[in-house]
C-alpha cells in the first residue's frame, strides 16, 4: 500500500492488500477470519478504516463488528427508476418479468446477457472496479466463489434491507454464506447442482457414481468444466472429501487426477456451458453438467438424464449483487425486492428450471404444473439435499494456484 498515511489506498491496493492478508489468514484459522469479516467490508467509508485497522488500532473483531454497523445503516433514497442496467447469464429470466417490472415501477431496464464465465466477466469489469469507477452495471448476478471475492475486495456496494423487505423469503438454507453471513452484499438468484449429465441409450444403464467420469468404458466420449473449482470439487467428493473443508493441496490433487485422466484420453475436451452441444449431438455420452441445463435439453433429446451423483454433489448459488459505486441502486434493490415476490419467482423458476431461492415457490407451482412441481432437480428432496456440499472458500491467491494447474490440464 501507500507509504504515505495521508494518501488513501487506491482499490487495487486494496485488493492487493486483501488478498495477501486473507492468504495470511489460511496459515492461521482462515475460516474463522472470513466467517467473521467477509460480510463486514463496507463499500463506502469503511475500506480505509478495515485497512488501517490490519495491525494500526483496536481488534479485528472490533473493526469487523465497526464496518457491519457502516453496511447496515446505508441509506439508498426512493427516487424515480430512471433507466438503469442488470447483467445476467444467458437464457436465465422469463423476458415478460422485465416487462413487469418497468410497467409497474416505471422506467426501463436495461437487461444484458453477457455473463458467459465468471472470471471472463470479472476481467472485462476489473480494470474500473480496482480504480474506484462505476462499471455501468446495477446488478450482476455471479456465482459463490466469485461473489466472495468480489465482497471481501470491497467490489460491492451494501444492501439497503428497507427496499428489500421480500428479502425475509429467502430459504433459510441459503441465509448465511460464510462470505456474507449476514446478507449485506449479496441475495442469491438461483442455485443449481453439478452431477453426471448422460445419454441413457448410449450407456444403456443409470449412471450415478462420479467414478464414472475415469470409467475406461466412456474413454473419450466425457467432458469436464474449464472451471478448476467445479471439476476439482466434484473429483473430492467423488473420494469421499467435503471440498469446503479441503485443502488448496486437496484441490491440487485432483486436479492432477484429471490430468492424469486427461493424458490417457479419457476427457474429449474440457467445456463451459457448451457441453450441451456434445450431449445433444452424441458427441459424447457422459458430461459434468448443470442440473436446470438437463431439465431444458430433455425437451430436444428425451434420452438425456441427469443424476445426482451418489457420493454428494455440489451445490452452487448465483447471487444478484450491487457493485461498488452503483449508479442506481434504489432501482436494484427494487428489482431484488420484486423478483423474491413468490408469484414473479415461480415465473422465474418455470423458465429457467433451476432451484429457486423463495420460499412459497413450490406451492405455487402445485396449483399451475404440478410435473414441475414434483421435479426433484428443481426441487431437491430432503434426501438428496443431505448430499449437497458448497465450494471451499478460496482465497484469490490459491484460486489462481488451483487455476495455472487446471490451465496445465486444459491447454488453457
Amino acid at each position: 500500500m501507500s507509504d504515505d498515511p495521508q494518501t488513501p489506498p487506491s482499490r487495487g491496493e486494496i485488493e492487493s492488500h486483501l488478498e495477501r492478508l486473507l492468504h495470511e489468514q489460511s496459515l492461521m484459522g482462515r475460516r474463522r477470519f472470513l466467517g467473521r469479516s467477509a460480510g463486514a467490508i463496507a463499500m463506502t467509508g469503511g475500506l480505509g478504516a478495515f485497512l488501517a485497522a490490519c495491525g494500526i488500532k483496536g481488534t479485528a473483531e472490533q473493526n469487523v463488528a465497526q464496518l457491519s454497523k457502516i453496511a447496515a445503516s446505508v441509506n439508498h433514497p426512493k427516487v424515480p427508476i430512471g433507466n438503469w442496467t442488470f447483467s445476467n447469464w444467458p437464457l436465465y429470466i422469463d423476458k415478460s418479468v422485465l416487462k413487469e417490472f418497468d410497467a409497474e415501477y416505471g422506467g426501463h431496464v436495461k437487461y444484458v446477457e453477457e455473463i458467459n464465465d465468471n472470471n471472463e466477466f470479472f476481467g472485462k469489469v476489473r480494470p474500473q472496479l480496482t480504480s474506484g469507477k462505476p462499471i455501468g452495471r446495477d446488478i450482476v448476478v455471479l456465482t459463490d466463489p466469485m461473489a466472495a471475492r468480489w465482497v471481501r475486495s470491497a467490489f460491492v456496494t451494501p444492501i439497503d434491507k428497507r427496499n428489500v423487505p421480500n428479502g425475509k423469503n429467502l430459504v433459510d438454507s441459503l441465509l448465511h454464506p460464510p462470505y456474507d453471513p449476514e446478507r449485506l452484499f449479496t441475495l442469491p438468484w438461483q442455485s443449481g447442482a453439478l452431477g453426471l449429465g448422460y445419454d441413457i441409450k448410449a450407456t444403456g444403464r443409470e449412471l450415478k457414481s462420479i467414478k464414472e467420469f475415469f470409467n475406461p468404458e466412456w474413454k473419450g466420449k466425457v467432458t469436464m468444466f474449464l472451471d478448476a473449482q467445479d471439476s476439482a470439487s466434484t473429483v473430492l467428493i467423488g473420494e469421499g472429501k467435503d471440498p469446503a473443508k479441503s485443502s488448496l493441496d486437496d484441490h491440487l490433487a485432483a486436479v492432477e487426477k484429471i490430468g492424469k485422466a486427461a493424458k490417457q484420453g479419457q476427457f474429449r475436451r474440457f467445456t463451459g456451458n457448451d457441453y450441451s452441444t456434445d450431449l445433444t449431438k452424441g458427441n459424447i455420452v457422459l458430461a459434468l453438467a448443470y442440473s436446470g441445463d438437463m431439465v431444458q435439453l430433455q425437451s430436444d433429446n428425451p434420452n438425456l438424464r441427469f443424476a445426482y451423483p451418489e457420493e454428494g454433489a455440489i451445490l452452487w448459488t448465483d447471487n444478484m449483487m450491487m457493485p461498488a459505486k452503483v449508479q442506481h441502486p434504489y432501482a436494484a434493490e427494487t428489482m431484488m425486492n420484486f423478483v423474491y415476490e413468490p408469484e414473479v419467482a415461480a415465473k422465474i423458476a418455470a423458465y429457467v428450471n433451476y432451484i429457486p431461492p423463495v420460499k412459497g415457490v413450490q406451492e405455487l407451482l402445485e396449483k399451475s404444473d404440478p410435473e414441475l412441481a414434483s421435479n426433484p432437480l428443481i426441487f431437491p428432496t430432503p434426501e438428496i439435499s443431505k448430499r449437497f456440499f458448497a465450494y471451499a472458500q478460496l482465497s484469490s491467491v490459491q484460486r489462481q494456484d488451483l487455476d495455472r494447474a487446471m490451465a496445465a490440464v486444459t491447454g488453457g
